[in-house]
């Protein structure tokens, strides 16, 4: 075990741990029944309980383990530019990735980079002290926003290097709120904070958090190593040839709302390709249904046929990254009501990226709106304008594009200057 400098425990704050473990425990247990009625909070219910099961078999006292620790999806994402240089780096390593949400755990529990996936057993001193006692980590990573008290408490307490990284601080967390005093003291427990920007330092600076550094997000890594892989999709081919391609990604129902009629009435030369977020049948039949040109569902792809449609619609996970290779120009869903999706995903392959109104927030969305690689639309009137100045204007289109790329090669790096740090620890 590594033996790191003594942190600030959160003496001050004894009666609220106290609290806070009762709630946690409280929110446990209103959490079963309403699990027989929500799908989402079953799988959040059972899975936990088969976390420790599978810890169990997973780990030995023998075991040199690193411990990630991701909200969802995106985060895993930024995370793993991080464990993929730990393996490289450690190979005697074990690697544990866990989750808090179903959205991310349900879609990576078997990845291949890690020893073990499990979602987060809750925060609780039982708990966490159980965890502990089967893991052992050597080294604690937690990404973004993920600050739970009583595991960083035990961290702490057994001297276990931990850092925070890509973290976003705004100024209305409740870590800068007079109220905020116990969260505070749990954020002062990290080792070390890698945050994105010099405003997050900023932030933390006057709550006395200085162990800080400014290293960008790793996700900017993770998406400049798309570049590196095989992109190569055969169907893709068969249905773009020399065409113009539309790509939009991740979308919902408000989304889809923007852009059928556009699509209906687009140029017979240009290409669309259209992949939901939600991939229930029903949702994906209903959205075919809209539209008025030749439309295919991937699922129902056979031969040589694909080229013969102008609509292809993606019922299945796991390619819309490879299809961004494809196109002239995208649209990232989110933005109308959800949360906006990855917008990096297709602005690394040097093209114009649209997205709806609501991306306050998104510090890679705010910036490349201000620099015009992505355009921000409110309603289908703003759309069809856009499209009709990218189709007539290929120098605006071509422009759009390169300020995309340019963003992502300048501010990538970030997983580079933690693993420097990670080094000193391991």
């Amino acid at each position: 075990m590594i033996s790191g400098k003594k942190r600030n425990l959160a003496p001050n704050f004894p009666l609220v741990y106290h609290l806070y473990d009762l709630i946690v425990r409280i929110s446990w247990v209103l959490l079963q029944p309403v699990a027989l009625f929500r799908p989402k909070i079953k799988l959040f219910v059972v899975g936990r309980r088969r976390s420790f099961a599978i810890l169990e078999k997973s780990f030995s006292r023998d075991d040199r383990t690193i411990w990630l620790h991701v909200a969802s999806l995106g985060e895993f994402e930024q995370g793993l530019p991080i464990i993929e240089k730990l393996k490289l780096e450690y190979p005697s390593h074990k690697i544990l990735i866990s989750f808090f949400s179903p959205s991310g755990y349900e879609v990576k529990k078997n990845t291949p980079v890690a020893d073990a996936v499990v979602y987060l057993p809750m925060d609780t001193k039982k708990n966490v002290a159980r965890f502990a006692d089967l893991v052992r980590p050597e080294l604690a990573i937690f990404v973004k926003y993920e600050i739970w008290p009583n595991y960083l408490k035990m961290l702490g307490e057994r001297q276990v290097p931990t850092l925070l990284v890509s973290a976003l601080f705004k100024k209305d967390q409740i870590y800068f709120r007079p109220y905020g005093g116990f969260m505070r003291e749990a954020l002062r427990t990290f080792s070390h904070i890698f945050v994105q920007n010099e405003g997050s330092r900023q932030l933390l600076e006057p709550i006395q958090i200085k162990n800080t550094t400014v290293c960008g997000d790793t996700r900017l890594d993770r998406v400049s190593e798309i570049l590196e892989r095989d992109n190569t999709l055969d169907f893709m081919e068969g249905f773009k040839k020399d065409r113009l391609c539309f790509v939009a990604g991740s979308t919902w129902q408000e989304d889809e709302a923007v852009l059928i009629d556009y699509v209906n009435s687009a140029p017979k030369d240009l290409k669309f390709v259209i992949a939901p977020h939600t991939i229930k049948s029903d949702k994906i039949l209903g959205l075919a249904g809209a539209f008025s040109k030749k439309t295919l569902l991937y699922s129902k792809m056979e031969g040589d046929s694909v080229g013969n449609y102008d609509i292809l619609i993606i019922d299945h996970i796991g390619l819309l990254t490879r299809i961004y290779s494809y196109a002239d120009i995208a649209y990232v869903g989110g933005a109308f009501a959800t949360g906006l999706h990855n917008t990096l995903e297709p602005a690394v392959f040097g093209i114009p990226v649209i997205i709806g109104p609501q991306y306050t927030g998104f510090k890679e969305a705010e910036e490349l709106v201000a620099q015009r690689g992505i355009f921000s639309i409110r309603d289908p009137w703003d759309f069809g304008e856009l499209m009709k100045k990218m189709l007539d204007n290929p120098e605006f289109r071509s422009k759009a594009g390169t300020i995309n790329a340019a963003y992502i090669s300048k501010n990538k790096g970030a997983s580079v200057q933690i693993m420097a740090h990670i080094r000193t620890l391991i």
